[in-house]
């Protein structure tokens, strides 16, 4: 096995956190395992997170107008939009 590392996708990383996620929940390392793979979660964490951000910098929502014209709007992510539709209406 080489020592060379590759580029994961955004999906490769996602799995393997979810794999280091059920081997911490398992109990079935050492201490020193379990620090190593928590370190390793952390960093993957943070580099999805990163991924993510840069990514709903670039989508935009293209909508036309009332009067036909073609429209770029930010992208809302189902979280904001729905906090937007917590907000309380007439009391």
């Amino acid at each position: 096995m080489t020592a060379k590392k590759t580029k994961q996708s955004f999906e490769e990383k996602l799995a393997r956190l979810e794999t280091i996620v059920s081997e911490l929940e398992t109990d079935g390392s050492g201490l020193e395992q379990s620090i190593t793979l928590f370190e390793e979660g952390v960093t993957l964490s943070r580099e999805l997170e990163q991924q993510l951000t840069e990514v709903k910098r670039r989508v935009e929502l293209i909508t036309r107008t009332s009067s036909g014209e073609l429209k770029k709007e930010p992208f809302e992510t189902d979280a904001s939009a729905a906090h937007e539709n917590d907000q309380p209406t007439g009391a």
